[in-house]
C-alpha cells in the first residue's frame, strides 16, 4: 500500500510512523517547507520526499491532507485532482463543513484524529500517537465509496486508533464545544488572572494551584494553527460561547443572591456529567459480529455508519463482500458489547437493510 503525506508536521508525522510500521506502507510525504520534508525523511516518518502534491499522490491508495485549517480545502481538491479513481482521500483538521464543497467525491472522506501535543512539529511525532484515540470520519451520505470507506476504517484500526462516523455539522457544534471553547476559556483565564497579578503591589507572584494550571493548559496556542480553527468553526464557536455566557450568568445569579443549595447542587450536577463524559462510548464484553444485506450504491456504508456512530456504537472492525454479480453484498461488522450489538442490529433494520447476528 502506498501512502501519500500533504503536510508532515506532528499529525501528518505521526501517521508516517504509524503507517510505515505498523500498516508496513510506503509513504510519500510533500510538505511546502523542505526542511520539514527533509527533517521527516531522517525521522522515518516518509520514505521519500516529494517535490509537488501532485508527485506525491501519484500511485497512492491513502492520501492524507495535513495542512492547517486555513490551506484544507485548497489542499484537499489538489489531492482529488491529482488521485485514481480508487484512491480514498481524507484529511485530519479539527473543522469539517470548510469541506463542504467536496464532500461529494466519493473518494474524500473527512476525518479528525482527537491526538495531539502541546508541541508541533515533525520532530515530536509519534508512532504510538493514536493508541485508543477516536478519529472522527465524516462520510457523505449518498456518495462515499463503501469499499474506501471500509480501507480507511481498517488502516486506521491499525494505527490503534478508533474510527468513529459522525456527520460533520454535528462535529463542529461538538468540537466547538469540548476543544475550540476551553482555548477560548483558557486564555481568558491566562489575561485575567495576569491582569490581576499586574495590579499586585508587590512584585513577588503567588503561587499558582493545580486547578489554574490544568484550566490553562492550552492558552496561547500555535497561533498559525489555532487562528484557522476560530475563525473557520466561528459560527459554532460563537453559539458555544453564547450558551456558555448564560450559564456563567446563572451561577452568578445564585452567588448573588446567596444561595448556597443551588451552588451545591450546581456542582453536584457537574460532578455527574463530568462521570458520564468520561464514560461516553466505552463499551465492555466480547465483540460481536453481525451482518447486513446492503445494495451496492454509494453511500450505503455512509448511512450505516453515520447511524451507527450518531448511536454512539463504536465499529471495532469491518469488512465488506460483495456478490458475484456486484449488485449487492454483505457488511460484517465487530460491535463491541452485547447492548451495543444489539442497537447496531435494530439501527440496521431501521435503515431498511435485512441484518442478522452472525
Amino acid at each position: 500500500m502506498k501512502i501519500a503525506l500533504l503536510g508532515v508536521g506532528l499529525i501528518g508525522g505521526s501517521i508516517g510512523l504509524a503507517a510505515r510500521r505498523r500498516a508496513h506502507a510506503t509513504v510519500c510525504g510533500y510538505d511546502p517547507q523542505p526542511g520539514v520534508r527533509a527533517a521527516a525523511l531522517e525521522l522515518g516518518a516518509i520514505d521519500t520526499q516529494a517535490e509537488d502534491p501532485h508527485e506525491a499522490v501519484s500511485g497512492a491508495d491513502v492520501v492524507f491532507v495535513a495542512t492547517p485549517v486555513g490551506a484544507l480545502a485548497d489542499t484537499v481538491r489538489v489531492a482529488l485532482d491529482s488521485a485514481a479513481a480508487g484512491c480514498v482521500v481524507t484529511d485530519v483538521g479539527s473543522t469539517k463543513r470548510v469541506l463542504a464543497d467536496v464532500g461529494q467525491d466519493e473518494r474524500f472522506i473527512g476525518g479528525h484524529p482527537l491526538a495531539g501535543a502541546e508541541t508541533s512539529g515533525v520532530e515530536h511525532a509519534r508512532e504510538d500517537l493514536f493508541d485508543g484515540a477516536t478519529w472522527y470520519l465524516t462520510p457523505a451520505r449518498g456518495s462515499t465509496a463503501g469499499v474506501l470507506y471500509e480501507r480507511l476504517h481498517r488502516l486506521l484500526t491499525g494505527f490503534g486508533a478508533q474510527p468513529t462516523a459522525i456527520d460533520a455539522e454535528t462535529h463542529d457544534r461538538l468540537m466547538a464545544c469540548v476543544s475550540h471553547l476551553p482555548h477560548v476559556l483558557a486564555n481568558l483565564l491566562a489575561s485575567q488572572a495576569a491582569s490581576l497579578l499586574g495590579e499586585e503591589s508587590s512584585p513577588r507572584l503567588p503561587a499558582v494551584g493545580p486547578s489554574f494550571r490544568d484550566a490553562t493548559r492550552v492558552a496561547g496556542a500555535n497561533s498559525a494553527i489555532w487562528t484557522d480553527i476560530y475563525m473557520s468553526n466561528r459560527d459554532a464557536l460563537i453559539a458555544g460561547i453564547d450558551e456558555f455566557a448564560a450559564r456563567l450568568a446563572g451561577i452568578r445569579s445564585a452567588l448573588e443572591r446567596g444561595d448556597a443549595e443551588a451552588v451545591r447542587s450546581w456542582n453536584e450536577a457537574a460532578r455527574g456529567d463530568r462521570e458520564a463524559l468520561l464514560g461516553a462510548g466505552l463499551t465492555g464484553g466480547p465483540v460481536h459480529e453481525i451482518r447486513a444485506s446492503v445494495p451496492n450504491r454509494p453511500g450505503v456504508i455512509a448511512d450505516i455508519a453515520l447511524a451507527l456512530g450518531g448511536a454512539g456504537v463504536n465499529i471495532v472492525d469491518m469488512a465488506l463482500s460483495p456478490s458475484e454479480d456486484n449488485r449487492q453484498g454483505v457488511v460484517a461488522l465487530w460491535i463491541g458489547g452485547e447492548e451495543h450489538s444489539q442497537r447496531a442490529q435494530q439501527l440496521i433494520a431501521d435503515l431498511g437493510f435485512p441484518v442478522a447476528r452472525a
